[in-house]
């Protein structure tokens, strides 16, 4: 890291970190849109901002936003794409002071109506209709349900402006909480993570470091913005002052060609982005599917080693993953320069000012080397919940994060991860609650009980299936059946069972009945493909 780089990186606000930004390399890229209208040319509605435009943008935003309502502290709710207009109207919130809560685009009427609710959001950004989903609609549907609706704002291409000489000082508090990130966890409502702009500095920082990338480099978001990865990204953006590719919608074969023609040389985001480029790559083995990569990175979900030497070996780059979550962005993270035992086989380094505790079932530390809960305490780790009842549980007397999951520490202080004591799904990067879908799978009449669980899989990490226990005497439900009942509850798409697995009688313990869940994972983890059987 440059001197200049640890100037940034000291910076107390995410505004402040771009306005530095943009006074060091005003005319350098920093976003490129992959934007390919039906029937244009290729390439043809690629559109790039500089970090000197992304300031000027976002402060003529901030005015526009400033203008109808929106204040320093003001709760502003926004479900967006991974569009260079969506990092505009983020910065514009961070240029006024308000406190934002993104929502993941596939988010639907169960989750957003439970964010708006909790934070009591004033004001609520949607993009229209959005693949085919009518966004407007269904936010103004959930505002007539509240006591206090929110300001709607249809954000397309266009955002709203003013003079900026109209604006308050920025904020010079780092320390403030400004950000509500959304995770399932284990409960069936999402949880509200509480994050200040100096604890996403510090995450993005470190993922700089770790990562070693340059101005020279290009790299790529092709997951939601809205996911707490986007600030993260964003942050090592402004610290190392090279451009990103942004995807409003990755897909393989077709998002290749923006990936080419932008030089990417960063790609990745979890394992099942890896799983993707690489059975991409197996169509067309000895020529490289995207000639300037040269680094495959992310984290969010579980990553098998032998996944490490299947990159390096057919796709010809490197591959460090890393250990993250919505309540603590960056927790540990591969080097591209360790060993290749250490990328295939470890989570990585903790973070610089990253304390993570190993611990017994009574909350004791455990020597190097010995498997227990995996704690974590320091800069990058969220201020609590917002439902204070939560933060109590999660929080240790000494101030420690209690993640739920299971690892050990090696004798090097690298991380390995074994498992997860609490029962939430990782699939591609984001975090179903097994209840939440419990919950709702028991409304369906042919349903006497339910338990989901995630199954091992190559693409997407986990895989979500639905164990059912049917009412006697109703017809066997289908798959179909499941996904629709779900979807007409409100539940997001990337939530809804791949997998559904009919049973007799579900297997439980004998003292107070819980459903072994174990046994579940064993019998029907080598099922293969996901969809419907009957056992």
């Amino acid at each position: 890291m440059t001197r200049a780089d640890d100037d940034l990186s000291a910076s107390r606000t995410l505004w402040e970190l771009l306005d530095r930004r943009a006074e060091l390399t005003p005319g350098a890229p920093a976003l490129i849109q992959a934007d390919e209208p039906e029937g244009a040319e290729p390439g043809a509605g690629d559109r790039r901002m500089t970090f000197g435009e992304l300031r000027t943008r976002a402060e003529r935003t901030a005015a526009g936003l400033y203008a109808l309502g929106v204040r320093p502290g003001s709760r502003v709710a926004w479900q967006l794409p991974t569009r260079i207009e969506t990092v505009v109207l983020s910065f514009a919130l961070a240029r006024i002071g308000a406190v934002q809560t993104p929502l993941i685009p596939s988010y639907r009427d169960h989750e957003v109506g439970h964010a708006l609710r909790a934070t009591e959001a004033g004001f609520f950004a949607v993009p229209g209709i959005w693949r085919g989903f009518d966004h407007c609609a269904m936010a103004y549907r959930l505002a007539l349900a509240l006591p206090a609706p929110p300001l709607v704002l249809t954000v397309h291409g266009s955002l709203p402006e003013g003079d900026p000489a109209t604006l308050p000082p920025p904020p010079a508090d780092g320390t403030a909480v400004r950000w509500i990130y959304w995770t399932s966890g284990t409960t069936s409502a999402p949880k509200g993570a509480l994050h200040t702009d100096r604890g996403l500095i510090t995450a993005g920082a470190f993922l700089a470091a770790a990562l070693r990338l340059t101005p020279q480099d290009v790299g790529s978001m092709a997951f939601p913005y809205a996911h707490v990865a986007g600030p993260d990204y964003t942050v090592m953006l402004l610290l190392r002052g090279f451009p990103s590719l942004l995807v409003e919608h990755f897909s393989l074969p077709g998002s290749l060609g923006a990936y080419r023609r932008n030089g990417v040389t960063v790609a990745g985001g979890s394992t099942a982005f890896y799983s993707m480029f690489l059975a991409e790559q197996r169509k067309q083995p000895g020529r490289k599917i995207i000639p300037t990569l040269r680094l495959l990175a992310g984290g969010g979900a579980p990553r098998p080693p032998e996944l490490y030497g299947e990159v390096v070996r057919e796709l010809g780059c490197r591959l460090a993953h890393g250990y993250g979550m919505t309540e603590a962005p960056m927790i540990t993270m591969g080097d591209p320069e360790d060993t290749a035992e250490h990328l295939a086989r470890t989570e990585g380094r903790p973070a610089a000012g990253m304390e993570i505790r190993v611990t017994d079932a009574h909350g004791e530390p455990v020597p190097a080397g010995t498997e227990g809960g995996v704690r974590l305490r320091g800069e990058a780790v969220c201020r609590g919940y917002l439902d204070p009842a939560q933060t109590a549980e999660a929080f240790d007397a000494d101030g420690f994060l209690i993640t739920g999951d299971l690892g050990f520490l090696t004798a090097e202080g690298h991380l390995v991860l074994t498992g997860r004591a609490k029962d939430v799904i990782i699939r591609k990067g984001e975090n179903i609650s097994a209840q939440e879908v419990e919950q709702l799978l028991r409304r369906h009449p042919a349903v006497d009980d339910a338990a989901v669980i995630g199954l091992p899989d190559p693409v997407r990490g986990e895989r979500v299936c639905a164990v059912v226990q049917q009412t006697p005497g109703t017809a066997p439900l289908t798959l179909g059946e499941l996904a629709s009942h779900l979807t007409g509850a409100g539940l997001s798409v990337h939530k809804i069972p791949e997998q559904l697995e009919l049973v007799a009688l579900l297997p439980r313990d004998n003292t107070l009945r819980k459903v072994l869940k174990y046994k579940l994972r064993e019998r029907f983890g080598a099922c293969g493909e996901p969809g419907q059987s009957a056992r």
